[in-house]
Parts: C-alpha cells; sequence; structure tokens
C-alpha cells in the first residue's frame, strides 16, 4: 500500500462524512427553501408539497393516498388540506365506492397559485445549485437515484434494512 493510501481515512469514515455533509446541505437548502416561501408566497413547504402532489396527480388523491405520497401521518395532511380548503386551494370530493373516503383536487385558483410558487421554487434550487454544472448535477442524481434503488433491492432481497 503507497503513503498516499496508507494516510487516507477508512472508507466507512469518509462516506460517514459525506453522509453528514449531505444531511447539512438538504438541511441548509430546506430551511432556505421555507423562508422564501414564508415570504415571497405566504406559504409553508408542507402546503407547497401538499400543492405539488396534486398537481402531479390531477384527477385528485384519497386523503390516505396523500399522506402516503408525502410520507407524513393523515393527521398532519388533514390540517393542512383543511386550511387550503379553507382558502378555496383544493376541494375535497366523497368517493362514490366508499363512502368513508375523501378525494382532494386542486381547485383552479389552487393550480394558479401552485404554478407561482413552482416558477420560484425551480429558480431558487437552480440558484441554490448553481455550484454545479448540469452534467455534474446530472451525474450526482443519477449516482443518488443509484444508490436508493440498490438500497430498496437489498431490502426487498431480504438484506439487512
Amino acid at each position: 500500500m503507497g503513503a498516499a493510501a496508507s494516510a487516507r481515512e477508512p472508507a466507512s469514515k469518509t462516506r460517514l462524512r459525506l453522509w453528514l455533509r449531505l444531511l447539512k446541505t438538504t438541511r441548509a437548502i430546506e430551511a432556505e427553501l421555507r423562508e422564501r416561501l414564508r415570504a415571497r408566497h405566504e406559504s409553508t413547504l408542507p402546503r407547497f408539497d401538499v400543492l405539488a402532489a396534486l398537481e402531479r396527480n390531477p384527477e385528485g388523491l384519497r386523503m390516505s393516498a396523500l399522506s402516503g405520497v408525502l410520507r407524513v401521518s393523515n393527521g398532519n395532511v388533514t390540517g393542512i388540506v383543511d386550511r387550503l380548503a379553507a382558502e378555496g386551494l383544493v376541494r375535497r370530493q366523497a368517493v362514490a365506492d366508499d363512502r368513508r373516503a375523501m378525494r382532494v383536487r386542486l381547485t383552479e385558483a389552487g393550480a394558479r397559485r401552485f404554478a407561482a410558487m413552482a416558477v420560484d421554487h425551480e429558480t431558487w434550487i437552480d440558484e441554490m445549485l448553481a455550484g454545479l454544472s448540469a452534467d455534474e448535477a446530472d451525474a450526482l442524481s443519477r449516482r443518488l437515484g443509484e444508490m436508493v434503488r440498490n438500497r430498496r433491492n437489498e431490502t426487498h432481497e431480504g438484506g439487512r434494512a
């Protein structure tokens, strides 16, 4: 083993440091997004996330499916949807085959509001990640996606959780 290789720390320490940097970076970007959404749109990141999920599903989503997409509890989603409905940005509709279930959809006003927020959100993300070239961002995105897919495959094939 060469001097350069022996001077390096173990791969596990390097990977731990990478994880901590990814986490710190994610938290910093998220904090900045929260502040900008509040200042520019008088909104929160969870509200943005609900609107984004509904925009991607124009037929609407059942409350349980919305909770699943966002990976939050039904109670959290209910409170956000209640406030968005009161503002006329979403509407609830009964599900024909299940009287207990409600489907949530964007209203036209909600779609317009989300579109304005989404333009700003994309611009802000572009600004915050401007230190990466398009090729670097693409390569990093692909590699991180591969890691997630590989991790899922390990978990589903009986590997470690």
